[in-house]
């Protein structure tokens, strides 16, 4: 099975459309085969950027694997922010600055595994991070994040109650001021912010 943080260039391509509405603002998104949630804007990812609307993001902010693109050009439609959206999946950024275009937001996209194309900081992160690249892997991307968010920057991202989103709050608590901004349906929208 092919991870939609991987690349797979043998992959078929199947390009279709989902909609999706914010605010009586209407989306279309271009999505394909092997990127994440292709059918749909998934429960979590629809949580993730309902809670940080509500924040009103502000400066610079970064959708940190952004997948075909939802969390980035909604925020960037909805806030005069600059937005910076990477990931590692070369489809994933193709769909993101096809959907950009799309819906008429001006983004900056390019591909990035982790923070290894990212030399700048953020006033905000946000991120449904993909779970499936494990537990170390997931606590490192977190800590390369907060090295990579501005004096007083937050990042939030949205985990599974059942994919560890409790010992993370825990183990992040040590680090960092964490808090648990919402719940619904077994996910947790999750705030992180350094002392």
């Amino acid at each position: 099975m092919s991870h939609y943080f991987l690349n797979d260039d043998n992959l078929k391509s199947e390009i279709r459309e989902i909609h999706c509405v914010f605010d009586n603002i209407s989306f279309t998104f271009k999505t394909d085969n092997g990127v994440f949630s292709k059918n749909k804007l998934d429960y979590g990812t629809n949580l993730l950027i309902k809670n940080t609307l509500k924040v009103n993001p502000y400066g610079d902010v970064l959708d940190l694997g952004c997948g075909y693109g939802p969390i980035g050009i909604i925020i960037k439609k909805m806030f005069p922010v600059n937005m910076t959206m990477v990931d590692v999946n070369k489809r994933g950024v193709h769909l993101t600055k096809m959907n950009a275009k799309l819906n008429n937001v001006l983004v900056d996209t390019f591909v990035s595994d982790g923070f290894l194309n990212i030399n700048n900081c953020f006033d905000f992160i946000i991120s449904n991070p993909p779970i499936r690249i494990g537990k170390d892997n997931l606590y490192q991307l977190i800590f390369d994040s907060m090295k990579h968010l501005k004096k007083d920057g937050t990042m939030i991202i949205v985990i599974r109650k059942e994919h560890g989103a409790l010992s993370l709050i825990k183990d992040m608590s040590v680090y960092y001021n964490v808090k648990s901004l919402d719940k619904d349906k077994g996910f947790l929208i999750i705030s992180l912010k350094n002392d």
